[in-house]
């Protein structure tokens, strides 16, 4: 990505930041940001402004938790104990 993109994906993700949620997938780890953005300084401020306050799901633990969360509802039996409706 060029400089002027990357200044402006920048500035998108300041302007978001703690205000509205940023969902976003890479196909890249943290540590490869730097040759993406070929700015270390602006692919370091991107990842500390996502990174603060991340909740970070793979799709097996996320549908892992909702199956948890519907047997709970349905007052199936968690962790070898049963859940009792109220």
């Amino acid at each position: 990505m060029d400089a002027e993109r990357a200044k402006l994906f920048f500035e998108l993700i300041a302007q978001r930041y703690e205000r509205k949620s940023i969902i976003l997938t890479s196909n890249r780890v943290f540590n490869e940001w730097d040759k993406i953005f070929t700015d270390e300084v602006i692919a370091t401020a991107i990842l500390d402004r996502l990174l603060h306050h991340n909740s970070k799901y793979k799709g097996e633990e996320l549908q892992a938790e909702r199956e948890e969360e519907r047997r709970i509802d349905e007052g199936e039996r968690v962790n070898g104990k049963e859940r009792r409706q109220c």
